[in-house]
């Protein structure tokens, strides 16, 4: 425990700060605007949590983005059990998980939207966003609450497992008649069993055993790609009328 948060959790609960940041775009406004890895609160001074910030600086938005998820060569084992997917896994700094309790609490607060970014080994980049992002508590298998389907060239393979709990190889909640995250390798929000796949085992381009990291509107479920990065910021509000 660092003397910082020892300091925090000594003050009274009026004195202690209130501008802890608590995603990515409290960063941004506070005046860090580099990509990176930083350090957010999503539950106040006793939850401390690396992740890696998207500042999109091709972006006038003032809302930026708090990475979830990111595959990108290979180095981090994403077949894990159910502790591992709640509490994180990985390096912000690389690919990991931001875990599942997090992504609860983080979405808690404020509405996001979600962008899932992916590239094949051919170079094509394309994108899926979605109009919102939640997920709930482990009381309800950390189920996954998808806004609509917005727009990108990767199309819509998200939208099947909106609803969904979260399944691994040792907690099956998927509807499927086994379980998904066996057949599949890895560990997500399975139905029966996927159209995404973004914490499949990492291959190489095709994969016929449909267990790479997959995304169907895009490459099918044969071809596991070079890289996926999940990643939310708030919601802008609309415009005050009248």
């Amino acid at each position: 425990m660092t003397l910082r948060l020892v300091f925090l959790l000594l003050l009274p609960l009026a004195a202690r700060p209130s501008s802890l940041p608590t995603d990515c775009s409290d960063i941004y406004k506070a005046g860090s605007g580099l990509d990176g890895v930083y350090t957010i609160y999503p539950a106040g001074p006793t939850s401390p949590v690396q992740v890696y910030c998207d500042m999109s600086k091709d972006d006038s938005s003032a809302e930026k983005w708090t990475v979830l998820q990111r595959r990108q060569d290979g180095t981090v084992n994403f077949y894990r059990k159910w502790d591992d997917y709640k509490a994180g896994f990985g390096s912000a700094a690389g690919e990991y998980w931001l875990g599942l309790e997090t992504m609860h609490l983080l979405t808690q607060s404020k509405t996001y939207e979600l962008r899932v970014d992916m590239e094949d080994f051919e170079g094509q980049k394309v994108f899926a966003a979605y109009a919102s992002f939640s997920v709930g508590p482990e009381s309800e298998g950390y189920k996954l609450n998808l806004g609509s389907f917005l727009n990108g060239a990767a199309g819509d393979s998200l939208t099947y497992h909106n609803g969904r709990k979260f399944t691994t190889i040792d907690k099956d909640q998927d509807g499927h008649g086994s379980n998904c995250a066996m057949s599949a390798y890895g560990a997500f929000w399975y139905g029966g069993c996927f159209h995404a796949n973004p914490n499949g085992i990492y291959a190489w381009g095709p994969s016929p055993r449909a267990a790479g990291v997959m995304w169907k509107t895009f490459k099918g479920l044969d071809y596991s790609l070079k890289t996926m990065t999940m990643k939310i910021r708030p919601v802008n509000p609309p415009p005050q009328t009248g």
